[in-house]
């Protein structure tokens, strides 16, 4: 999907790596420490958080220094470096800055942090800036642009397809969710046509200046007095689609492609209750007969499940086939069983899929979908946990959980279905504790994890995003897609969105109204439009921007949205053709199982630890780049193509996997080893930057920038997006 590949990757990696440490010669100063930290000089503005929240979240070591505290930490060579073992050190390997010069004409502090940059070759990446000759940029004026960026569609120029963003597909679109908010801003002006002498400026970003055929710099190289820095002329924040699709360049080119951390874009879609059937929703009833919280719906009620077909079945594989997709089946064996027992002992459905096996990955989702939590009281709507005669909660027991999850198994076994006990979706997540009412886990849950060797959990990222351990098991949080599992048709998904999301006065529950987390409609939506006008559009919006956020963790749909109108297609394809777009070859979605999903997530949570405590050194001498964590700690890197990762003994082995131009993974000591010793490529390691010193130059700072109120929180992503909070 994308484009074609771009230029070898090592072609890429040359441009990225150009500037850090003196070579050793005869009688030579000793090459100087490189520590693989980024410092971060924060004004509290949105566009230096967003880059703190991508070297977070690929787990790359940084430190902040906040410009706004009045006993901050000052900037100075003490700070910036010292000499270890008689060696030069650079504490930091980039900077980033809120803009290009942030203490002002004369500071000792920017003199400091300029020195520094020149001295170790550390790149500065100025987050928010206007753009000015300062920053090797004309006036935005004649030819130039002062304004609103929504909507508009930026490039990524022939030096930045063969540099730092040489994995996107060529276009950058800016957001323009809500026409009544200024969700982006920023400058567009051209190279100076005479720079100082030894300056230059590249583009690697750019779009069309209004009223001409000039194009405007929004992010690019100002190379100058031994110094170079990136200037980013808009204002973003973490959430952004166009952020989010440059992040990764920004810190590929700060750290010059060699740093600690990963990032990845992976995006996983589970199908819950296959083989069984879903309630349908009632349109007149607002609620789902057969559905513990249908208020109204008698014992008479039609409750017409939906269940798939073995039509369905057969487009799902075609559909699995031609888009390169693997779907992840959670499967009901009960649900065939009980098909069977009303239809002469015969399943089509069962049939097609259990063919089809090889398309798809199965996971356990019990046999017969039963709510494993508390015992529940359905009396009451909404319903409650039942008590004993003193007053203490009601639990499922070990034995029925145990039962669930074996006799699945055993359904698969006696039907040759490849399945991995290790993984587990219960009904509705059930057994893990479920607010308002019930606070706590099912006490019986983790001894029959225990029991039947249930190592991944999954839950629901909207109720619990974060992973946790329950007995040997470590969740998986799932995001649920606002596509319901009682709707098989798009006008019944629209009643109930409309339901949910409308106000009172328009018709629906009003809940929107008092909730924190949900935005009502404006107006309701068209049942005959509304799903592929507005639903559409948004929960493939919302997707998407998890894809873009290194977020692991996988989505669910239901079996019923691959039934009668298959209404879930549309929102998937459109996640897909849009990432095809948006991403070079090189930059593939990466597709997880459950189980590797969790295992992605626990690397992640021992590395984070361990950088929280202080327990990880990292530093670049050369060619060779040294880690040391604890014991147990696999650290996360990303480095150019061609390293190698030194072994026990006197071996080498290439380091991680190919992804957006360089190569990145897990990496562990040897059996006998103390730490992790990568060798870099012939090429990789940065020049000496030290034939175009030159006296710095003060810049006039620049004032704080303007920022519209849209930019500063996340902009408007529609109703029942809560995760964007």
């Amino acid at each position: 999907m994308g484009r074609m590949t771009r230029p070898a990757a090592a072609c890429a990696a040359a441009v990225l790596l150009s500037a850090t440490a003196p070579a050793i010669g005869a009688g030579a100063a000793p090459a100087p420490r490189i520590d693989l930290r980024v410092l971060v000089l924060d004004d509290k503005g949105p566009a230096t958080a967003a880059i703190t929240t991508e070297l977070k979240g690929s787990g790359t070591p940084y430190t902040t220094v906040d410009l706004t505290a009045s006993g901050r930490s000052r900037i100075d060579a003490a700070f910036l470096g010292d000499t270890v073992d008689g060696r030069p050190r650079a504490k930091y390997q980039a900077v980033v800055v809120p803009n290009d010069n942030p203490f002002g004409d004369g500071s000792a502090e920017m003199a400091a942090l300029v020195a520094y940059e020149k001295r170790f070759g550390i790149r500065q990446v100025d987050a928010y800036t206007y753009a000015r000759p300062a920053v090797g940029l004309g006036y935005p004026q004649n030819p130039g642009y002062i304004g609103s960026l929504d909507g508009r569609t930026a490039k990524v120029t022939a030096a930045g397809e063969s540099g730092p963003f040489g994995y996107l597909g060529g276009s950058v679109p800016f957001e323009d969710n809500d026409p009544a908010v200024t969700e982006s801003y920023g400058y567009l002006s051209v190279p100076l046509a005479n720079q100082t002498e030894g300056a230059t400026f590249t583009p690697y970003v750019d779009a069309p200046i209004p009223g001409g055929d000039a194009r405007g710099a929004l992010v690019g190289e100002y190379a100058h007095d031994g110094r170079r820095e990136l200037v980013v002329t808009f204002v973003y924040n973490q959430y952004q689609s166009q952020f989010r699709l440059l992040a990764r360049g920004i810190v590929e080119w700060a750290t010059q492609g060699i740093h600690l951390g990963a990032d990845r874009n992976y995006y996983a879609v589970h199908v819950d209750d296959v083989f069984a059937g879903d309630d349908r929703w009632d349109t007149e009833l607002n609620c789902t007969p057969g559905d513990v919280d249908c208020a109204g719906a008698g014992d008479d009620a039609e409750n017409d499940p939906i269940r798939m077909t073995a039509a369905d079945a057969r487009y799902a594989e075609e559909w699995s086939t031609d888009h390169g997709f693997t779907l992840d089946m959670a499967f009901n064996g009960g649900g065939s069983e009980a098909y069977k027992d009303e239809n002469g002992g015969s399943d089509p459905l069962a049939q097609r899929l259990l063919a089809d096996q090889g398309s798809y990955r199965w996971i356990n989702h019990t046999y017969n979908h039963p709510f494993l939590g508390c015992v529940q009281d359905t009396s009451v709507v909404p319903w409650k946990c039942s008590t004993g005669l003193l007053g203490t909660t009601r639990w499922v027991g070990p034995a029925d959980i145990t039962g669930q999850i074996n006799d699945n198994l055993s359904w698969a076994g006696r039907n040759s279905l490849s399945v991995d006990r290790a993984e587990l979706v219960t009904g509705e997540h059930s057994g893990l504790k479920t607010l308002p009412q019930q606070p706590s886990d099912n006490p019986n849950l983790a001894p029959a994890l225990t029991l039947t060797r249930v190592t991944s959990l999954a839950a629901d990222a909207s109720r619990e995003k974060e992973q946790r351990t329950l007995g040997p098991a470590t969740t998986v949080p799932r995001h649920p897609m606002n596509i319901f599992y009682n709707a098989g048709h798009a006008a019944e998904q629209v009643d109930e969105y409309n339901w949910i999301y409308a106000r009172k006065s328009d018709g629906g529950s009003g809940v929107c109204e008092g909730s924190a987390n949900t935005t009502c409609l404006n107006e309701p939506l068209d049942t005959s439009t509304g799903y592929a006008s507005y639903i559409v559009p948004l929960e493939s919006r919302i997707a998407l921007g998890h894809v873009l956020s290194n977020d692991p963790r996988p989505h669910y749909i239901h079996q019923s949205n691959l039934a009668e109108e298959r209404i879930a297609y549309p929102a998937l394809e459109k996640v897909l053709a849009d990432y095809g777009r948006l991403f070079a070859d090189n930059t593939p979605v990466v597709n997880l199982r459950m189980k590797d999903i969790g295992e992605e997530m626990r690397r992640r949570a021992a590395w984070d630890a361990a950088l929280a405590a202080g327990r990880v050194t990292a530093y670049r001498i050369g060619d060779t780049v040294t880690v040391t964590a604890p014991s147990g700690v696999r650290a996360p890197a990303t480095l150019p193509p061609g390293t190698r990762q030194a072994q026990s003994g006197s071996g080498t082995v290439t380091f991680g996997s190919a992804y957006a131009g360089l190569r990145s993974g897990w990496a562990a000591p040897g059996a006998s080893q103390s730490r992790i010793t990568f060798t870099l490529a012939e090429g990789a390691v940065p020049a000496d930057p030290s034939g175009t010193a030159a006296a710095a130059r003060a810049a006039k700072p620049a004032d704080r920038l303007p920022v519209p109120a849209g930019v500063r929180k996340p902009v408007p992503y529609g109703p029942g997006d809560a995760t964007r909070a």
